[in-house]
């Protein structure tokens, strides 16, 4: 799967997302976070090394639940699932190589 490219507004449920299998990106932030759009071009570039590995886009905020069960504070908040469950977290990534190290610690 190649890299989303917006923000969805209707979130999967944390169910949902535990019972995924295979490696997954959830992406947490908006459309209107600076920090969100700055992180775009290393998502994409490390997201084309994997494309087999899903990456969904969450759009996040006051009362999303799904947002809240990852315990999301900063924006953008990326986390790398393996079989539904967490295995690497970044907030606010500024390069490129952090993503591909944490996309390799759930496609190994």
């Amino acid at each position: 799967m190649t890299m989303s490219t917006h923000y969805e507004p209707s979130e999967p449920t944390r169910a949902e997302m535990e019972a995924m299998d295979g490696p997954a990106v959830l992406e947490f932030g908006t459309p209107w976070c600076g920090h969100c759009q700055a992180a775009q071009p290393h998502l994409e570039a490390a997201l084309d090394t994997h494309p087999e590995v899903p990456h969904i886009k969450i759009e996040d905020g006051k009362g999303k639940p799904l947002g809240r069960s990852f315990k999301v504070k900063l924006w953008p908040t990326l986390v790398f699932l393996r079989d539904g469950q967490e295995i690497n977290r970044l907030v606010r990534p500024i390069n490129d190589r952090t993503i591909r190290e944490a996309l390799a610690s759930i496609t190994a």
